[in-house]
């Protein structure tokens, strides 16, 4: 009570919300810099159990918007890093490191442990991997993705009749053949959008407030600005999610 009695005397969430979320487990693929805040912050609230999917370790570059890491674990894994960090600030959930990249050999067997997927990665094949799995086994995830001064983020696959990312997205070829490469990014961008996927997070474990569910939601930190996109879920976005070939 003593530490969630911020959120419990919520009328939105009360000591029942409470129990719901710790008794929700989530999956976030990716602990960088959007990982950073929503682990941060789900642990926080009491999240039950947490799980964390990266195979990368802590680089120099990654401190200006990474907030999770410190200097003197460069080189570490990411993974067991923010473990180390998240168990400090609660030791009374559940943490569990997947310090690996997914893919089609082992997404569905990490995601099918999991009430939610967050998807924090940075990279288009990660993210239809995400929604792919997470079609076939019935699980909604909360996407965000940052670029510049701007972040845009949603909640899929929330029921059968919901949007996926591949509705959003829907040329995926044309996406997969464009070329990497390093993206600008104002460091606290990651936080404000990563917080708001913990946000979606709360209110699907609770079931309060209206989730971004068919919405894309964009933000753009220059002017301070929101817009707000309608998606349109579609039969051929559904179809071809569950006819790629998982692990």
């Amino acid at each position: 009570m003593e530490r969630y009695l911020r959120q419990i005397i919520l009328p939105e969430i009360g000591e029942i919300g409470q129990r719901k979320i710790t008794q929700t487990s989530v999956l976030i693929v990716g602990v960088g810099g959007l990982g950073s805040a929503v682990t941060t912050y789900l642990c926080a609230a009491g999240i039950g159990r947490i799980g964390l999917a990266d195979a990368d370790t802590v680089s120099l570059s990654n401190l200006q918007r990474q907030v999770l890491y410190n200097e003197q674990e460069i080189g570490k894994s990411k993974t067991e890093m923010a473990k180390h960090h998240l168990s400090q600030l609660n030791s009374t959930i559940q943490i569990d490191t997947y310090p690996v990249f997914l893919d089609k050999k082992n997404i569905k067997s990490i995601v099918n442990q999991y009430d939610i997927i967050v998807d924090t990665s940075d990279n288009f094949p990660c993210r239809f991997l995400i929604n792919d799995a997470c079609v076939q086994l019935g699980k909604p995830f909360v996407y965000g993705a940052i670029s510049n001064l701007q972040g845009q983020l949603s909640v899929f696959n929330v029921d059968n009749n919901s949007a996926t990312y591949r509705c959003l997205f829907p040329d995926e070829a044309t996406l997969l053949a464009l070329p990497r490469k390093t993206i600008p990014v104002l460091g606290i961008l990651p936080g404000v959008i990563g917080c708001m996927q913990a946000g979606e997070v709360l209110k699907w474990a609770v079931g309060y407030g209206k989730l971004l569910k068919h919405t894309l939601c964009c933000l753009n930190l220059s002017d301070n600005t929101t817009a707000h996109f309608a998606i349109v879920p579609t039969e051929e976005g559904r179809k071809m999610s569950m006819q790629t070939i998982l692990g």
